[in-house]
């Protein structure tokens, strides 16, 4: 029997997961433990063909204020071993809390809804996501600079290939807050809603993606995104994309698909990702 999660609720509702960083009395801040139980409930979802989309949110006003200072000005101080519930012990020994590796290696489409603001970490762990919409009354912090810290979780990769460059630079050079308004000119998120509607539009994007898209053609979607976006031409993307569509074209989703376009009707996609997702020398997601 799996053991239960103590940071954050985990909750199948449908096709979706979805996972609530569930630390509100201290605004859900952010610990290892938190990173080893995200990583967890990714691969819950990604084992499991009923799951069709993963949905992160918080519980409480914030989304997640960073990470967990209660250690006080050796809150990051791993080598003297006070910050070692953050980030891992002095030794050595840490939890699996590869949160970035399990989301860019994830088959399962992932959205954020920032019920309120994320700064720190509580804004990085959500980069490597595919959708992010939020509170309009939400706040942004890449604070990093202001801890005598540097940007981590990898978003010194992340962030300027969301904002761009110079957005980025302004953001963790003044490692001020963003309102919620520049955080979506700025393209970090899609849309912003009430506080009071960020869930319900949140089920209602997953729920869309869920009805209308094939999940062997999602997982390989997101992947192809992230992967060849970063390189310098097209011609990675060209050398795969179509090879695919030829493999996928002759088996049941594409067939389903245009069988269900073309009768107008919602999709029963015949195949699932831990049974049928096709093999390529570029994506092996981790299990």
């Amino acid at each position: 029997m799996n053991a239960p999660y103590a940071t954050m609720l985990v909750e199948q509702e449908g096709p979706i997961l979805w996972v609530r960083l569930n630390r509100p009395e201290v605004l859900n801040a952010y610990t290892s433990q938190m990173g080893a139980e995200l990583v967890r409930a990714i691969r819950q979802a990604d084992g499991d063909d009923s799951v069709k989309v993963v949905v992160l949110t918080g519980t409480g006003r914030v989304f997640c204020a960073g990470a967990d200072v209660s250690a006080g000005a050796g809150a990051f101080d791993t080598e003297s071993g006070e910050g070692a519930k953050n980030f891992g012990s002095r030794d050595g020994k840490r939890e699996n809390s590869n949160f970035v590796g399990a989301m860019m290696d994830s088959v399962k489409p992932l959205l954020v809804a920032y019920n309120g603001s994320a700064a720190g970490v509580g804004l990085t762990l959500t980069l490597p996501c595919d959708i992010r919409i939020a509170a309009d009354n939400a706040k942004f912090g890449c604070v990093f600079t202001r801890r005598g810290l540097v940007p981590e979780a990898g978003s010194a990769w992340f962030l300027p290939r969301l904002v761009g460059l110079a957005t980025a630079l302004k953001w963790c050079m003044t490692g001020a807050l963003v309102p919620a308004k520049e955080a979506l000119a700025a393209g970090l998120v899609s849309e912003l809603v009430p506080p009071e509607a960020v869930e319900s539009r949140a089920r209602e994007l997953a729920l869309e993606i869920a009805a209308n898209c094939s999940p062997v053609a999602l997982a390989l979607t997101r992947r192809m995104l992230w992967h060849f976006s970063a390189q310098d031409g097209p011609e990675g993307a060209l050398s795969v994309d179509a090879p695919l569509n030829i493999a996928l074209g002759a088996r049941g989703d594409v067939h389903e698909g245009v069988a269900a376009f073309l009768e107008k009707r919602s999709p029963q996609f015949p195949l699932s990702v831990n049974a049928d997702l096709p093999a390529t020398p570029w994506y092996s997601p981790r299990t």
